[in-house]
């Protein structure tokens, strides 16, 4: 399939797995498994913890690793929460993957139903993407720096780019570039901010930030089976 969607989902999931962190590491495979064990356990005390309060011997446990394992593949708890944002932009887009996402030929059809399925999954998953919001602060420079490198080639990256695909869209180069990074933020907003909002009515909630979205962008938003919804409706 040649289609640049899907071909940019592709580019994407290679960035996302190709990445490494410092630390001595064997076969790749064996490596990407151990990567995602050392996630998921991690995950579950940092989550409980917080950055700061949870030890390597707390990660090591909870990934049911020796501390000589675990420093086999990770060399700090910077890497640890490096690659929790790694792994959060793979599942992410498999999520896309897997809903159909790169079957979607028109350009606003899939701006629409990138934002609805982004926002689903984000505010499924707030618990982890408030952690990152949270405690990305505790990284050092070097982590840092990358966590930002990826996430603006990965998720930015994945707006510009449906934004860039839209004929006619009549911003400016800047102004696209805002719109991607305003889009990204908007994705998020649910899982951030929802604690004041009414639980029962997400999905209400999500056609709402996709018609906010359109309405800003001057797109009218299509409807599931990609007729056009006018703005408010």
């Amino acid at each position: 399939m040649n289609d640049p969607i899907h071909l940019r989902l592709e580019e994407m999931q290679k960035r996302v797995v190709q990445d490494q962190v410092s630390g001595s590491a064997g076969d790749r495979e064996l490596t990407e498994k151990r990567q995602h064990q050392i996630v998921e356990g991690a995950s579950s005390v940092l989550f409980e913890k917080g950055f700061n309060r949870t030890s390597i011997r707390d990660i090591a446990t909870a990934c049911g690793m020796s501390m000589g394992q675990l420093y086999h593949y990770i060399s700090s708890k910077d890497d640890i929460l490096y690659l929790i944002h790694k792994h959060s932009q793979a599942v992410w887009y498999q999520h896309l993957v897997d809903a159909g996402f790169e079957q979607v030929a028109d350009p606003v059809e899939r701006l629409a139903y990138a934002l609805r399925g982004s926002i689903s999954f984000v505010y499924a998953n707030k618990d982890l993407f408030q952690f990152l919001y949270t405690e990305s602060k505790h990284l050092d420079r070097e982590h840092l720096k990358l966590v930002l490198e990826i996430d603006d080639k990965n998720v930015v990256g994945f707006y510009r780019h449906l934004l860039s695909e839209i004929p006619g869209l009549s911003l400016g180069t800047d102004e696209k570039e805002v719109a991607a990074n305003l889009i990204a933020f908007i994705v998020v907003f649910l899982a951030l901010r929802g604690w004041n909002l009414d639980s029962t009515k997400v999905s209400e909630e999500i056609d709402f930030l996709v018609q906010f979205t359109f309405r800003g962008l001057g797109l009218t938003v299509p409807d599931a089976s990609g007729a056009a919804v006018t703005q408010g409706a």
